[in-house]
């Protein structure tokens, strides 16, 4: 009986390292087949023009095809279920930014994903404040103009916006000056910016990317960048506090995310390519050029940010009161 324990034992043992060899040659050969990045907003969107300025350079890191798959709707909530609940594998990656990460959480009763639960951060690639911007041809030329605007056409006066972040900045902006902007929601932050150029909303407070050119063009006019300094990008603009208006702080940030249980020899893999393509020369410069700051951390140090991001937003969500549901 004890040489038949010990026989069963002995081959229990040889089954388990063949198993654990097994995934660990899976493992050292990943990738074997294309990547899936999925973007929980309409291509052209900031994180989607983002997520493709990465993703071809992955691509010849990886020796696989890196496939941006746009999965809109719902505040990203869709595109971050779908992902918390892929295979954690390391071949379905969420682009993760601020919005559903961070501040669904602080403005959301019940979310079909946790954060820190459902998802292991990969690393971030940049961060970026928000800018708020009218159109060019508008006679709105400072905060204090659409402050003053707004506050002589409540019925006239709107946003737009398409995440959480957007929202939040333009809902703080309303406490903060006592004006009375109607929310008017849209799929993507390239869909609010035309509305505003086209003038069917009076603004927008948006990420950089989708802007960026339209400023530069002159069809959309900067008022002032959610950052405490003025950003290098947009020298001529000045902040909110510089435009009189205090405690609007907000630099916001998008990374790649896996499903909670990624193994860490593949969480470490693709951390890696993600900061050596955010340190090639020329992707910093399309990055810099958008307005965004390219970051390339860690895992680690990307999941201490989310937290105490959580935290933050959670406390700004409940002295506003905002809540998305």
């Amino acid at each position: 009986m004890l040489k038949s324990t010990g026989i069963a034992a002995g081959i229990a043992g040889v089954a388990l390292t063949v198993l654990a060899a097994a995934s660990a040659t899976a493992q050292e050969s990943f990738p074997a087949r294309p990547i899936r990045i999925i973007v929980g907003y309409v291509a052209g969107g900031g994180n989607d023009i983002i997520a493709r300025v990465v993703a071809g350079k992955m691509a010849e890191g990886l020796g696989q095809q890196v496939v941006i798959e746009n999965k809109p709707g719902a505040q990203s909530i869709i595109a971050a279920e779908f992902v918390a609940k892929s295979a954690p594998d390391g071949y379905t990656v969420l682009m993760g930014p601020s919005g559903p990460m961070t501040m669904n959480p602080a403005t959301y009763a019940k979310l079909p994903y946790a954060p820190l639960r459902d998802f292991v951060p990969l690393s971030m690639i940049g961060s970026f404040p928000l800018i708020l911007v009218t159109s060019g041809a508008s006679s709105v030329k400072s905060v204090q103009d659409l402050i003053d605007f707004a506050k002589a056409n409540p019925a006239k006066s709107n946003y737009a916006s398409s995440a959480a972040p957007f929202q939040l900045a333009a809902e703080l902006l309303k406490l903060r000056t006592g004006t009375s902007f109607t929310h008017i929601p849209y799929k993507g932050s390239n869909e609010s910016a035309n509305a505003v150029m086209s003038g069917e909303v009076t603004m927008t407070i948006s990420d950089p990317p989708p802007v960026a050119g339209p400023i530069k063009s002159g069809r959309l006019r900067a008022l002032a960048v959610t950052s405490p300094r003025r950003h290098p990008s947009w020298p001529d603009v000045p902040t909110m506090m510089e435009a009189g208006i205090p405690d609007i702080d907000i630099v916001i940030w998008t990374g790649f995310l896996a499903p909670a249980g990624t193994p860490a020899a593949i969480v470490k893999r693709l951390q890696d390519e993600v900061a050596r393509v955010v340190r090639l020369p020329d992707i910093r410069e399309r990055l810099n050029g958008m307005g965004v700051d390219p970051v390339g951390n860690s895992s680690e140090e990307f999941g201490r940010i989310i937290a105490a991001d959580i935290a933050k937003w959670t406390a700004v969500a409940r002295a506003a009161n905002i809540r998305a549901d």
